[in-house]
């Protein structure tokens, strides 16, 4: 097979992920029997262990605490209140076709199963792509005492009911959910689900509650928007997308630019997420996470994790 078709094909499998697996139906019609080639191989490769696994059982109750878990799901604990970003604990990211999901499938396990996690007191999504809104999660992660921001025009996606409250956010809104408020910003990114449902919304958040500040960013390419969180009081922790922008670069930003948003949001601290778990782009595995470290320059001390696992605490 020549270079030109291979990259095409890669280019497609990313192209899949990166628009949130939209149309993948149509395309992998169209992509046959490439696609099917690499579906198969897909199949057969084994997903790698997490290089650690955090023990948020052990977290007291005080205090801001944090474990990367893979992908853009970050388990937060602040002050006793758990939050978890953008759950995906699925082995792929993709349409469900009753027992197969068509998508990309994950290269390292979860750091923890839905089974592991306790009690969830709020989750936060930002965007329905399904690689950030997963289905099959959502569905493990029912429970009457967990609430649920999203962005505006997703919540028919999920099952409301089964929740304590789902909340819908529209740019420069704000909610409280117990101790947090919670605040949307606008990010750089787009949230159709698949290709026709354009008028889904898509958030970044801004979460206070007492003393500290956490910005969760979900998915951005470059914008000048972070600026616009600053305050006399720092964020504490950043949660950054680095990974997907080759060739994706008008929709994800480079890790420099991760690095240079967070500052102008006056962040002390950083994890560096959306990299490592799935093939959704062209740059090499580990290249995100050198870059970012390259960004730091002299300051590597506050990228606060690197490895799926890997925990934080600021108390």
């Amino acid at each position: 097979m020549t270079h030109h078709r291979k990259w095409r094909r890669r280019a497609w499998l990313a192209g899949a992920g990166a628009a949130g697996l939209a149309g993948l139906g149509g395309l992998a019609y169209r992509a046959s029997p490439a696609f099917w080639r690499q579906a198969a191989r897909e199949r057969s490769r084994m997903i790698r262990r997490p290089p650690l696994y955090p023990q948020p059982y052990r977290w007291p109750d005080r205090g801001l605490y944090a474990a990367w878990l893979g992908h853009s799901s970050v388990l937060l604990k602040i002050d006793g209140f758990t939050i978890l970003t953008d759950p995906i604990f699925s082995e792929r990211a993709g349409i469900g076709l009753g027992l197969f999901t068509l998508g990309i499938k994950r290269l390292v396990a979860p750091a923890l199963g839905y089974w592991d996690l306790p009690q969830i007191d709020l989750i936060l999504l930002s965007h329905a792509h399904m690689d950030h809104f997963d289905l099959p999660s959502l569905r493990r992660l029912e429970r009457r005492e967990t609430a649920v921001i999203t962005a505006s025009s997703t919540s028919d996606l999920l099952r409301p009911g089964r929740y304590r409250e789902v909340r819908e956010l529209a740019l420069g809104e704000r909610t409280r959910v117990g101790p947090v408020e919670c605040r949307a910003f606008e990010v750089n990114h787009w949230g159709a689900r698949l290709r026709t449902d354009t008028w889904r919304g898509y958030n970044g958040y801004l979460l206070e509650a007492g003393r500290y500040r956490v910005l969760f960013a979900g998915d951005t390419a470059w914008t000048s928007s972070f600026r616009g969180l600053r305050d006399s009081r720092p964020v504490d922790l950043a949660i950054m997308p680095i990974g997907t922008y080759n060739p994706w670069i008008r929709f994800h930003c480079t890790p420099e630019q991760a690095w240079r948003m967070g500052n102008d949001a006056r962040a002390e601290f950083f994890i560096p997420v959306h990299h490592q778990t799935f093939p959704l782009s062209r740059e090499p595995l580990l290249e995100p996470i050198e870059r970012f470290y390259t960004a730091a320059g002299p300051r590597t001390e506050r990228i606060a994790v690197e490895k799926i696992g890997q925990e934080f605490r600021l108390s």
